[in-house]
């Protein structure tokens, strides 16, 4: 009997070829957490997240039942399916916390942000601002001599490509008001 050649590289049941069965890829998700309306419970969320190193992409709170005191905080990270599961898992064991939701996982969502530039500049540049302003539907709530503030809003793809196009134009400042979202309906 010849002895057993295995290819280098190959899939083979071997015990030194054991794969991981999880994934290691880094998704984005929007986590939608009810909490309470109270002193310290935005510093326990985010204590948990740096406490163990997980990066907030863009993090909206405000208060959305004035009745039951209740808050909505819409938290954007990223991670490998299970450092997200884990993210989920500690911020449910969180006593002010009434629910998290993973909108990026429970179906279709809309997301929106809305964010204002400024951008300073003279001549050709202030018309070709005003012209890319207009194809965006970004509203003008300022303008100086030297200067315009354009507000928009949009998916977060749409304010990172209007920030893209209006660099060249001399972009001086932004403000981002980060990520507000909600499933979709049925």
């Amino acid at each position: 009997m010849s002895p057993l050649k295995i290819k280098k590289g190959s899939n083979s049941h071997s015990a030194y070829n054991l794969r991981p069965t999880f994934s290691d890829v880094v998704e984005r998700h929007t986590l939608a957490v009810l909490v309470e309306n109270e002193p310290g419970v935005l510093a326990r969320v985010i204590g948990l997240f740096s406490g163990r190193g997980y990066n907030i992409d863009s993090l909206t709170v405000a208060e959305v039942d004035h009745t039951g005191h209740l808050s909505r905080i819409t938290i954007v990270t990223s991670g490998t399916p299970q450092v997200i599961e884990q993210i989920k898992a500690q911020l449910g064991r969180i006593v002010s916390v009434h629910d998290v939701h993973d909108l990026t996982v429970e179906g279709k969502s809309v997301e929106r942000e809305l964010a204002m530039f400024k951008v300073v500049g003279q001549g050709d540049k202030r018309v070709e601002a005003l012209r890319l302003a207009d194809i965006f539907r970004a509203n003008v709530v300022d303008s100086t001599l030297e200067s315009f503030v354009f507000e928009i809003t949009g998916a977060p793809e749409k304010i990172d490509a209007f920030a893209d196009l209006m660099r060249p134009l001399g972009l001086a400042e932004v403000a981002r008001t980060g990520v507000a979202a909600l499933s979709r309906g049925e």
